[in-house]
């Protein structure tokens, strides 16, 4: 209501207040101080803008006293003072506490949004209020850092900038949880989420960006939002070198994390005979682990553990004869690959079944 005229009611009592100024030279009292406080607040509350409602009080007074003298005009100019300021204080005062307030709406729509814990009609009415329309499908990238952020904090806030600056108004609700930064996006606007993962990752000093797949409606974005988490989990547990991971590309963990008690047994029958090595299993199985993220080139992955070709050599050659897998055998290799990535999600040997 920036360039609306200002009602007389958030101007009450002020001419009468110049007058009595104008006439006695006295300051305003607390009576009258408490009652601009409270006609500055109704005026936030309304919806003025500060500008237009001191530009009021100022034209008042003009209007009011267009010649007074050089004493009278200080003092009035004194009391204008006084009133505008207790004016804009309750102004201010009812802006911060509307901005607590809506802050604190945010952040309880987020936790409700993010974890389902509302009811899915309410739910959808109230994302309408921060621009996102849950009947569509929705997809959500998280990123993390080695710190954790808050959304009031200079990272979110200068990825959000760029997001907006980007793309504008497209329905996206940036927001921060547990110290990561989340990101909601529509389903068909990937190169949104794309340009946060990019922007994140560079702000956060080369942290980790996981997206989610897309979900419909109102409980995909929990899905979506989970699924973003577990790869930043997955990525952590497998050191993975991708700063940006995508659920769909690693959609094969969790079809291989889904039985526990088979992938357990898995890795001990397939890799338990190793803790027999000289050293235990912790070695051999690392050894497995960089040859086969070496592709399989023997030479590559002895440079990667600073070995001697034929001290990679032998070590393959130990683990054939202790497991009776051979990691050369492209048969052998699928189940050795599988276990080894098994040994690692469940963090074996170093937490024994």
């Amino acid at each position: 209501m920036t360039g609306q005229a200002v009602p007389e009611e958030y101007l009450a009592g002020y001419a009468e207040i110049l007058a009595a100024v104008a006439a006695t030279g006295r300051r305003l009292t607390r009576d009258e101080l408490l009652a601009r406080r409270e006609l500055g607040r109704r005026a936030a509350e309304a919806g003025f803008g500060l500008r237009a409602l001191v530009g009021a009080h100022l034209a008042e007074a003009r209007l009011r006293w267009p010649n007074a003298g050089q004493g009278t005009g200080l003092r009035i100019l004194a009391a204008v003072e006084q009133a505008v300021d207790a004016f804009a204080e309750g102004y201010e005062r009812a802006q911060r506490l509307a901005v607590r307030q809506e802050a604190g709406a945010r952040r309880e729509f987020v936790d409700d949004l993010l974890y389902g814990r509302s009811d899915p009609g309410r739910l959808a009415e109230r994302a309408e209020r921060f621009g996102l329309r849950l009947s569509y499908a929705h997809a959500v990238a998280v990123a993390e850092g080695s710190v954790p952020y808050d959304e009031e904090e200079p990272v979110p806030r200068a990825v959000e900038q760029s997001l907006i600056g980007r793309f504008g108004d497209r329905s996206v609700l940036l927001t921060t949880k547990a110290g990561r930064l989340v990101c909601v996006a529509p389903g068909d606007q990937g190169e949104v989420l794309a340009y946060f993962a990019e922007r994140a990752f560079a702000a956060t000093d080369g942290g980790r960006v996981a997206i989610g797949r897309p979900q419909q409606g109102v409980g995909g974005v929990v899905q979506s939002y989970e699924e973003a988490l577990n790869v930043l989990d997955l990525a952590a547990r497998l050191d993975m070198d991708a700063p940006i991971l995508r659920a769909a590309d690693l959609l094969v963990y969790p079809v291989l994390t889904r039985d526990r008690q088979a992938m357990t047994e898995l890795v001990l029958g397939t890799l338990g005979p190793l803790e027999a090595a000289r050293g235990g299993a912790r070695p051999l199985l690392e050894t497995l682990t960089v040859y086969f993220d070496a592709g399989c080139v023997a030479a590559e992955a002895a440079r990667r553990l600073s070995l001697s070709v034929r001290a990679l050599t032998y070590r393959l050659e130990r683990i054939h004869q202790l497991t009776g897998a051979d990691p050369a055998d492209p048969m052998h290799r699928y189940t050795l690959q599988t276990a080894v990535i098994g040994a690692r999600l469940l963090d074996w040997p170093a937490k024994p079944f």
